[in-house]
């Protein structure tokens, strides 16, 4: 039989075996091996030419092999990492699929790691797999290039044409990628984004997420006079602004996590989200903590509150010197407060929003400072994209995934939802308690082992479907 003839007749199973005979040969190891090993921290100053390394080095002679061109291009912030976009074009008529990963890594920790051979080397220990980004995100962008390449492998041709983007400064807030992304526009021009990152809902769960909760921090300060005063002599006399400031605090979020802003609070929770979380649990797996139940917004289950609701968190709380107490009373307190919020949450006005409150509540003096907003995102559920992953991924492993709207987390996936204009599949490969951003960051064997399966799955399912698969029209 010529190998043209045994192309064709290959199928599906074949792909998936030759999927798992990469990961049981060692080859998907040896790879990771070779990208763990690149010192890729976004939050040294000193990693451009390693960041750079790791796109010229790595990445792209990885896609070249697969038929992909691409070019690096530098970060329209000077100071920041550069950009790789790759694209594998197969046919006009077939649907596009834009994927992403982030080279970067956060810093190693070298000296705190206690498994492995520490952050640069990919060690095994029974089922762990230790190593700096392994689980963020190096080990995750790897599953899905590795996937791309057993379906050529069996098949000969995906039957869907592929943008492939890298960035290497997610670690320090994604600088440069909506400039990029707005630059590049036509060059990332998709039918959806696939995408990996973060974490599944456990080891031995399956699990999608179409988009993110977004983040913003903002401080409060409050100073009320000069020094320190001792606390027989003036107590009873002078405000303590560490006893004022957390009144204030007190006012906007209540001692069981309820935020107390109406502005601040989300629109009340979609059907078909509250649908999809159903029966959805978090926690459970070695080594996370205990869920507090009865924390947050009460009539809402757990998993509601962390997936659909907003939360409001100290942390970080200073008054006086908690390291040395003195019996004085201090000048100033000051606390860095943090949200996460969901789709249809205005925090445009956050800053406003919250002086007024505060000065409403007797609390007009304290200084509010807000920082940089992530903002929200969340794909409809209904989405013709999300079916077919659905779909695809309970056909290879036999059951249904795990369906989330959105991520509690946040990830820079309003640059692809709104400056793309892309409907944003994301299928994590890692687990809860990877130590991600941790000393002994880790990936489980065998969750790498089912994923490449999965997305192999995903990409042959993708070639089988094109021809119903939803398209956008160019702009």
């Amino acid at each position: 039989m010529s190998a043209g003839a045994a192309v064709a007749r290959a199928t599906r199973d074949d792909a998936l075996a030759a999927a798992a005979a990469h990961f049981d040969g060692g080859g998907f190891a040896r790879d990771l091996a070779r990208r763990v090993a690149i010192r890729t921290e976004s939050q040294d100053p000193a990693s451009g030419p390693a960041l750079h390394a790791y796109l010229a080095d790595e990445i792209g002679p990885s896609l070249a092999a697969l038929g992909f061109e691409y070019r690096i291009h530098a970060n329209p912030e000077p100071a920041y990492g550069p950009f790789l976009v790759g694209s594998r074009h197969e046919g006009d008529d077939l649907p596009t699929v834009l994927v992403y990963g982030h080279g970067d890594v956060i810093r190693g920790q070298d000296k705190s790691w206690t498994r492995g051979g520490g952050p640069w080397a990919l060690t095994a220990e029974g089922e762990r797999w230790y190593g700096r980004g392994t689980a963020d995100n190096k080990g995750q962008h790897s599953i899905n290039l590795a996937a791309l390449a057993q379906v050529l492998a069996v098949r000969g041709r995906l039957g869907f044409n592929v943008k492939f983007l890298v960035e290497t400064g997610e670690e320090t807030g994604s600088p440069g990628l909506a400039a990029i992304c707005t630059r590049e526009r036509a060059a990332l021009f998709a039918d959806a984004l696939i995408a990996s990152d973060g974490p599944r809902l456990a080891r031995d769960r399956p699990t999608l997420f179409l988009g993110t909760r977004g983040v913003v921090n903002f401080e409060l300060s409050l100073v009320l006079r000069e020094g320190a005063h001792h606390s027989g002599n003036w107590g009873g006399l002078l405000r303590n602004p560490g006893t004022v400031l957390a009144n204030a605090i007190a006012s906007l979020v209540d001692g069981r996590g309820r935020i107390l802003v109406p502005a601040l609070r989300p629109p009340p929770i979609p059907a078909n989200v509250r649908a999809a979380l159903e029966g959805v649990e978090f926690g459970g797996d070695p080594g996370d903590p205990v869920v507090d139940r009865d924390w947050g917004e009460p009539d809402l289950t757990p998993t509601e509150r962390v997936i659909a609701w907003n939360t409001l968190e100290v942390l970080a709380y200073r008054t006086g010197n908690p390291d040395f107490p003195v019996n004085a009373i201090p000048p100033a307190a000051k606390a860095t407060m943090h949200m996460r919020f969901v789709v249809g949450t205005d925090v445009s006005r956050l800053g406003d929003v919250v002086r007024e409150h505060l000065a409403a509540h007797g609390f007009g003096d304290v200084e509010v400072t807000v920082g940089e907003t992530m903002a929200a995102t969340r794909l409809d559920p209904d989405n013709a994209w999300v079916r077919f992953v659905q779909q695809s991924m309970q056909r290879t492993t036999g059951a249904p995934p795990v369906l989330l709207p959105n991520l509690g987390g946040s990830l820079p996936n309003d640059v692809f939802s709104e400056i793309l204009g892309l409907p944003t599949v994301w299928v994590p490969h890692s687990y809860p308690a990877c130590q991600q951003h941790a000393p002994d960051e880790h990936l489980l064997a065998p969750v790498v082992r089912e994923a490449l399966q999965i997305m192999t799955g995903v990409w042959w399912d993708l070639g089988e479907q094109a021809a119903v698969l939803p398209r956008r029209a160019r702009g």
